[in-house]
């Protein structure tokens, strides 16, 4: 079975679980980051600027908080295979949720056209 032991790891780096955290809420404060990845804050802090600096998102101060936003076009960093864009993995991973960033991307319940382009761009089957 494949859900019988306690898992020591997990098929998501932290980093993609605060790209994903932001995606999901893009005026998300780090200690909240930090409670939903289950990670120091610091440790979110770091990761949400290595994110920065490759390019995989900006930030905004918008008063007292800070608006993210995503850069969908981004390729992931994966040496595994053919490469995969950030889109696609938003897409993959937050099927249902539309991102403030893409006011274009799909809502739930869209049709299955915009994902087999999305993976026929992406090199997938």
């Amino acid at each position: 079975m494949v859900n019988d032991h306690p898992a020591r790891w997990g098929f998501l780096t932290n980093h993609a679980h605060v790209f994903l955290a932001i995606a999901r809420d893009p005026e998300i404060r780090f200690r909240d980051i930090a409670a939903v990845c289950h990670i120091a804050e610091r440790t979110a802090q770091s990761i949400v600027a290595d994110l920065e600096r490759a390019g995989y998102l900006s930030r905004e101060r918008r008063g007292r908080r800070t608006r993210y936003t995503l850069s969908r076009d981004g390729l992931l960093r994966d040496s595994a295979g053919a490469p995969i864009s950030v889109g696609r993995l938003l897409d993959v991973c937050l099927p249902h949720q539309r991102t403030a960033d893409d006011p274009g991307q799909r809502t739930a319940g869209a049709g299955d056209q915009s994902l087999a382009a999305s993976r026929h761009r992406d090199g997938l089957r």
